[in-house]
């Protein structure tokens, strides 16, 4: 990344496009510590993240990854795992409430190795919101999924951005999807932001 200055208006949906190898995962990580800036920073709320530890800063700003990551064990484990981390109890109950709110109802005691590759990406979705996240980063978060699952998973992605007005950030090759997703596109080249405004300035221009 080379001089990228962005500023992500709360409650809106910012889409990084751009080609491949042009940088977009690499902002992303850059954006809750996985990779550790050279220089400059990123403000959340008006703090340097630099002065939050980074467990605390990666559970305000939550990702999901283009393939799920989960760990062995149930439903309920893996989305209950954050709380836990922080010994906060994190009941049975509520984990089911937020796992029909990513139409799961009903999964928490399955195995998550018996999941469909849509399923298993409602649970990384849900496990990230029991964080209760003030920023959402999406790294591809459709494009190892079948038309399908890819559909419902956009749907309720969008319908929990709507409804919780939480700040997204999502990288996508797909500028059909950035155009149904997004308020606002970013696009990037060879690590350079070479265009920056509303969905249709960006991806028409």
């Amino acid at each position: 990344m080379d001089d990228v200055s962005v500023e992500v208006r709360s409650g809106e949906v910012l889409a990084v496009v751009g080609p491949s190898g042009s940088g977009k995962s690499s902002f992303l990580r850059l954006l809750n510590r996985l990779d550790e800036p050279t220089s400059g920073t990123v403000l959340l709320d008006g703090v340097d993240y630099h002065e939050m530890p980074a467990r605390e800063l990666r559970r305000k700003v939550g990702m999901v990854t283009q393939r799920p990551f989960l760990f062995p064990g149930t439903v309920y484990e893996n989305v209950s795992f954050g709380p836990r981390q922080r010994s906060q109890e994190f009941p049975e109950a509520k984990a089911e409430e937020l796992l029909t709110r990513v139409g799961l109802g009903g999964y928490a005691r399955r195995d998550v190795a018996n999941l469909s590759g849509g399923e298993a990406q409602r649970v990384s979705l849900a496990r990230s919101l029991a964080n209760s996240p003030v920023v959402l980063l999406l790294d591809e978060p459709t494009s190892a999924l079948d038309e399908q699952a890819k559909d419902e998973v956009e749907r309720l992605i969008c319908d929990i951005m709507r409804d919780t007005h939480l700040t997204c950030v999502i990288v996508t090759h797909d500028m059909a999807q950035a155009a149904r997703m997004a308020t606002r596109a970013m696009m990037l080249q060879r690590g350079r932001v070479t265009r920056i405004g509303s969905v249709s300035e960006v991806l028409h221009a």
